[in-house]
């Protein structure tokens, strides 16, 4: 502490020789004349002394015959008279401060995390679409309206926290791993809740543990078609229907259905060959533009460019609306090539392999496959007929035919109006 007050004070440090430095430093001690860090280098002393007590100190070497020779100025009087010097550099310090206080006020950068169904486009063109985008002021953003909002058109956020920090926006989020039925269903809770088929096929194993079950194993049902019933009916002892219980069915169901498909290459193919020719361009950007720094254009027929860009930052949080970095311009020829017939077949085999790992990962189960590659003038085709299983089967609210209401169904109804 001590040593930013005399920092903000100024200080000289001086060399003193002569007759009597001894005594010159009693005389200090008497005259209230601050001196500090007192060294003895044998045939003189240096010393640091406040500005005032340097003005003070000449009758004193004239009394006790010593002298005194300036060795350095330090603090901040010196510094302010020296940059007082220095005009463009003083404007230049002054502007820079006054870009950053005003730079400060806006939002630069924004972070989306915690999501994993919902992409960072996918937000990112939703907060646009509420008017938070980069370079908007921070005064115009409301967060408790931002958190509500996203809570409220997207069902999948069950918790939303949006901060501040420095000029970066961030936007935590946690989605809920199974979105209810209500939700899915517009929130109606006053009806039970029907599975219907999603395709049409034929049904191979069913387990139902609550509705009415319409469909068995065996049976051939369409795209649409309800398997298990969520209205339970209520009977009287004549056996006829008293009323319907409503209740969300549920079932373990997999219906077996037919896939036909077909996979196509042709034979001829364009290479993409680099030359090893490439053109670096620095860029330098601002808010929405960006400047390259090249003359003449590029001069190749057939190139890639690829850019690298990082925004400035200052400190941990705070981003100045600047980014720099390069393009990268590579040449590359195109050549006209054939594809042998093992390479056509190992091409389509991938592909073929990359469906078959994609239905893995839904869950899908192969019955029977019958798989064919054949050779046309100019492509390779593969057919592939196959037999899939798979829960195939939805929630959809129940739909009551007016028909099969009861009479104590329609005395409630009337009541209730």
């Amino acid at each position: 502490m001590l040593h930013w007050i005399q920092y903000l004070r100024g200080y000289v440090v001086i060399k003193v020789w002569g007759y009597s430095v001894e005594r010159l430093l009693n005389l200090c001690g008497n005259h209230d004349v601050l001196v500090w860090n007192i060294e003895d280098h044998g045939d003189y002393h240096t010393m640091h002394i406040s500005i005032p007590g340097f003005f003070s100190l000449k009758p004193l070497l004239k009394k006790t015959g010593t002298r005194a020779a300036v060795l350095g100025k330090y603090g901040l009087p010196f510094f302010v008279a020296k940059m007082w010097k220095r005009k463009l550099f003083v404007a230049g310090l002054v502007c820079c401060i006054l870009f950053w206080s005003l730079a400060s006020r806006f939002i630069w950068d924004i972070r989306i995390e915690g999501n994993f169904a919902l992409t960072e486009d996918v937000l990112l063109d939703y907060l646009e679409t509420q008017g938070v985008r980069p370079a908007m002021k921070k005064s115009e953003l409301k967060i408790e309206d931002l958190e509500h909002a996203l809570r409220e058109d997207y069902d999948l956020i069950t918790w939303t926290s949006v901060q501040l920090q420095g000029t970066a926006l961030v936007v935590r989020i946690k989605e809920n791993d199974m979105p209810s039925y209500d939700d899915r269903a517009g929130g109606e809770t006053n009806r039970g809740m029907d599975l219907v088929a999603e395709k049409a096929g034929v049904v191979t194993y069913m387990i139902t543990r609550s509705g009415v079950p319409l469909v068995a194993c065996g049976d051939s049902v369409q795209k649409g078609d309800v398997l298990v019933s969520g209205a339970v009916p209520v009977y009287n002892e004549d056996t006829t229907v008293r009323r319907y219980q409503y209740v969300e069915a549920d079932a373990d169901i997999t219906l077996r259905y037919t896939r036909n498909l077909s996979l196509e290459e042709d034979v001829a193919y364009d290479e993409k060959r680099y030359t090893g020719n490439t053109i670096e361009i620095p860029v330098l950007g601002m808010g929405g533009r960006e400047i390259a720094f090249r003359l003449s254009g590029i001069p190749y027929s057939f190139y890639d460019i690829s850019a690298e860009k990082k925004q400035v930052q200052l400190l941990d949080h705070l981003y100045l609306p600047v980014y720099y970095g390069k393009r990268t311009v590579q040449e590359y020829e195109i050549t006209k090539k054939m594809h042998t017939a093992d390479e056509m077949q190992e091409l389509l085999q991938e592909r073929w392999r990359k469906i078959i790992s994609t239905l893995d990962e839904k869950g899908v189960q192969i019955a029977q496959k019958d798989v064919t590659i054949k050779k046309n003038d100019k492509k390779w085709v593969l057919h592939a007929r196959m037999q899939l299983e798979e829960s195939a089967v939805e929630r959809v609210y129940t739909k009551v035919n007016p028909d099969t209401q009861t009479a104590e169904d329609t005395e409630e109804e009337e009541q209730a109006q």
